[in-house]
């Protein structure tokens, strides 16, 4: 059956939802969205600008599917900016077409152009999140991802009695790409942002923020699922609600063993699922964000608001602040993170790889290149294994299909090219890097190990990496410099946790596994938008196994030209 969706109504969409899911037919539906990409004068903190927007909504719409379903949505670009987005966690099987990340898997949309993202949606379930992903436009470029259980399952935890989005993201006074491209012409950091939001409100601590604030009205005795994303730019952030407690049975739409927490750490590009009982004394209560920074490093550090509001208090009521750790509280992040574990049941295996095809090693570090235009004459940059990337003008995945040679090499180090004392004492000479575009090439089907780790070049700092196109299991994670001899004893190869976005510990090191059961090139960045921009990403090519069903789909027939 063909649904044609336009944005409904939360109440509309809640009642469409229970209905579905009461229906024991278990037909997988054919889901279809228009996302119409315009500017929009929009005002917050007393300032009005410009934005980039899906439909005139920030966030943008969210999309409501169903495990099975196949998704059709057609995005027609009516911007200044040639633009893609991504469907960030979708594993978009053999169809990296539909991935999204500009001049990786496509050449971006042009003003005027419209392109279809034709997606299967299988084996997945649970709150993903779709934005830009090009220049800096996923500041405002946003929004959620609802993949609902197939027909007639349920959720391996209580059934709430209602659901929210919560999503976290950055605001900027001024026009984002114009401070970005100014910063880089001088070599130097783009401003931070002026605000944090919640669903695109700063909520209000903020000036003229009263009525750019969230509330969410709960009933005493009923249970809310809180779908949180942090669609934030450049900082990893602790949430939490006031007087109550959160149960988080969900990371990166995978079931995790549920836990009870007072406050949780999500990094850009992450999705937590909560439950929250409105077991408290009838009131107003503050839902709070803050950015978490263990790092020497300048950040955004005032707090996002939102309002958890009991039925039947009235507005006039001062709401409760809630107790956030401290911004720089490592022992709260390292705990909060340990607590992660897969659900690993019978329904929903953890299959992790216990034989290691692949090893793979790579630092991360943070630079200076000659820049002879620049303020200083030099330009920041950022590195994996000592190489920035640069990005080509094709997309990387139709050089590879079919095979138009220079556009990339596929001879990207398994490690870095001299060992040396990772995170001892700030480095602080020899910080140029090597500049390409060079791609790793895995074999169909192997099992690799990936060790990311931090350095100490200019300034140790957490890292929340994404891989396009793949869940990841995130088997082990350490302070200091990661010890082949010693740290695979600690590995948790049981139920670790499964994600698609990883933070790599401030001067530490984070090591996951995968299955390269996924031909395409694959993307793999720094989420910190700031980081990317300075070349922290690289890709990994993903051969064809010896199969037809095992090989990538040929191209779609409007994909945007280059």
């Amino acid at each position: 059956m063909a649904i044609m969706y336009q944005a409904p109504s939360s109440l509309i969409l809640s009642l469409f939802l229970f209905i579905g899911f009461l229906s024991s037919t278990s037909e997988s539906a054919l889901v279809k969205y228009q996302f119409d990409v315009q500017v929009k004068n929009v005002s917050r903190l007393c300032h009005s600008k410009p934005i980039v927007t899906v439909n005139g909504m920030f966030p943008g719409p969210t999309i409501y599917v169903r495990e099975g379903d196949r998704l059709l949505i057609n995005v027609t670009n009516h911007a200044q900016y040639n633009l893609s987005i991504h469907w960030h966690g979708l594993k978009q099987f053999r169809n990296g077409w539909a991935d999204g990340p500009a001049y990786i898997t496509q050449c971006p949309i042009k003003t005027g152009h419209s392109y279809t993202y034709d997606i299967n949606v299988t084996d997945q379930r649970g709150t993903l999140w779709w934005h830009a992903h090009i220049l800096w436009l996923r500041a405002t470029v946003y929004g959620a991802i609802v993949i609902m259980p197939k027909q007639g399952a349920s959720f391996p935890f209580p059934q709430p009695n209602q659901e929210a989005n919560i999503i976290l993201g950055e605001w900027w006074n001024t026009d984002v790409e114009t401070s970005v491209n100014q910063a880089n012409k001088l070599g130097l950091p783009p401003p931070q942002s002026d605000a944090h939001t919640i669903n695109g409100k700063p909520g209000p601590l903020f000036p003229c923020s009263e009525k750019h604030t969230y509330a969410m009205e709960v009933e005493r005795g009923k249970t809310y699922l809180l779908r949180i994303i942090n669609a934030a730019l450049n900082d990893e952030l602790f949430f939490a609600i006031a007087g109550h407690n959160m149960t988080v049975v969900e990371i990166d739409a995978v079931y995790t063993k549920p836990f009870t927490t007072k406050s949780i750490l999500i990094a850009p590009g992450q999705t937590t699922n909560v439950l929250v009982k409105a077991d408290q004394p009838p009131n107003r209560y503050f839902m709070a964000a803050r950015p978490f920074m263990d790092a020497p490093v300048p950040v955004d550090n005032k707090t996002v608001t939102a309002i958890l509001q009991y039925k039947g208090v009235p507005n006039t009521v001062l709401p409760i602040l809630p107790q956030l750790p401290r911004p720089n509280d490592t022992n709260v992040a390292f705990n909060y993170n340990n607590q992660l574990k897969s659900l690993n049941t019978p329904q929903f295996p953890a299959k992790v790889p216990t034989k290691v095809d692949r090893h793979l090693f790579y630092t991360i570090g943070l630079g200076q290149n000659s820049c002879p235009t620049c303020l200083n004459g030099t330009q920041f940059a950022a590195s994996l294994n000592n190489i920035t990337f640069v990005m080509p003008q094709v997309g990387l995945l139709q050089a590879h299909y079919f095979n138009i040679s220079g556009v990339f090499r596929a001879n990207f180090p398994d490690k870095p090219p001299v060992p040396f004392n990772y995170t001892g004492a700030p480095l602080t000479a020899n910080l140029g890097s090597s500049l390409g575009t060079r791609l790793s090439k895995v074999a169909y089907n192997s099992s690799v190990e990936l060790v990311l780790q931090d350095t100490n070049l200019l300034t140790v700092e957490s890292h929340p990496f994404h891989l396009h196109g793949y869940n990841f299991f995130v088997i082990g994670s350490g302070v200091g410099n990661f010890d082949p001899a010693k740290d695979p004893a600690k590995y948790n190869l049981v139920d670790p946790p499964e994600r698609n976005t990883v933070g790599v510990p401030t001067g530490g090191w984070t090591a996951i596994r995968f299955r390269a059961d996924n031909p395409g090139v694959w993307f793999m960045h720094c989420h910190l938008e700031l980081h990317t921009m300075w070349g922290l990403k690289m890709a990994f090519v993903v051969e064809n196994g010896k199969l037809p069903s095992q090989s990538i789909l040929p191209p779609p027939k409007d994909l945007p030209p280059c």
